[in-house]
């Protein structure tokens, strides 16, 4: 049977809204709550050794509304970015151990992974077991989001159309989920998926401030799509505020 094209499309809309939906969040596991007053903070700066290699560019003219939307054929990888004073950026950090049988409260409010200009934006972020991640299209354009998660459940959505949104909620830890269009294979993003809220990507000053964190001993992690991860041990004390510096090279 014949079906026209804007059928077509009303249809992956309803697939797309009906599949989005997710359970409620879990609730948020049992444990004193951090006594700000005691409270301190690590800020962790990372850099880059050496001289930052010129981006590669990627020609995305396969699709001529991406073209369109970009005001040119190519962009560059994001994949390496290395700002002012060598400070890496898109680098996800995080508390990976010690925190011990705190308990934190599951923010309701989604995080946003957005489609726009043909790209994901963010690229690396982060968000809480249980707490919404709002996955939308801004783009007139066809997508599909595939997150090939490999311990929460994975999923495959289409987002065929401007406007189109869904939620998930992911049900347990999991550093990193990466995310692909299968449409426009450049179009890379990455999750951080954390039961606790210390956790950032580093922006165009490479650093990430661990705030509210309660006085002990943490391990601390470093991410980077590319260049792997490094961790490193540091001891605050009540009140206290200690800088973490990781230094990533090719």
């Amino acid at each position: 049977m014949h079906v026209a094209r804007p059928a077509v499309a009303v249809l992956f809309l309803m697939i797309s809204v009906a599949c989005g939906g997710s359970a409620p969040p879990p609730a948020a596991p049992a444990g004193p709550a951090v006594d700000p007053a005691t409270a301190g903070t690590v800020t962790a700066v990372v850099t880059f050794e050496g001289t930052a290699p010129a981006p590669r560019m990627m020609r995305h003219d396969g699709d001529p509304k991406c073209v369109s939307e970009n005001g040119g054929s190519e962009r560059a990888d994001e994949s390496l970015v290395v700002g002012d004073n060598q400070a890496l950026q898109n680098v996800f950090v995080y508390v990976k151990d010690g925190l011990g049988a705190f308990g934190f409260p599951v923010p309701t409010a989604p995080v946003v992974l957005d489609q726009d200009k043909c790209r994901y934006e963010p690229r690396v972020l982060g968000v809480r077991v249980g707490q919404p991640l709002s996955i939308r299209n801004s783009d007139p354009l066809l997508h599909n989001v595939r997150a090939n998660a490999t311990i929460n459940q994975p999923f495959n959505m289409s987002t065929p159309l401007e406007g189109v949104r869904f939620t998930r909620t992911f049900a347990t830890r999991e550093v990193m989920v990466p995310f692909k269009c299968d449409v426009h294979a450049w179009m890379t993003a990455y999750l951080g998926v954390l039961d606790h809220p210390y956790f950032g990507t580093t922006a165009r000053d490479g650093k990430v401030v661990l705030g509210n964190l309660p006085p002990g001993t943490y391990t601390v992690e470093a991410w980077h799509e590319t260049l792997g991860a490094k961790t490193q041990q540091v001891t605050i004390a009540a009140k206290e505020s200690k800088d973490v510096n990781f230094t990533f090279a090719r």
